[in-house]
């Protein structure tokens, strides 16, 4: 393995372990039954994500992009 093999495989790993993090930290939609008959919804709560939701949802989309982009590369240059 050459050096920049090494360099990525550790960038990846990284990566993965984030990704792994970020998306456990993430708020699921547990609405439960209250989603069946419309009671989930209020006026004010629909639609409205916290600022920490909008974190974790960015963080997740870039550190994907870059889990892929490592794996596409490091099959490249294998």
């Amino acid at each position: 393995m050459t050096t920049a093999q090494i360099a990525l495989s550790v960038i990846m790993i990284v990566a993965s372990l984030f990704l792994i993090v970020v998306v456990l930290l993430q708020h699921g939609a547990q609405q439960g039954l209250g989603a069946v008959s419309g009671s989930a919804d209020t006026f004010y709560g629909s639609g409205k994500a916290s600022a920490s939701d909008r974190i974790f949802a960015r963080l997740t989309s870039i550190v994907g992009v870059v889990f892929v982009i490592i794996a596409i590369v490091l099959n490249l240059i294998h």
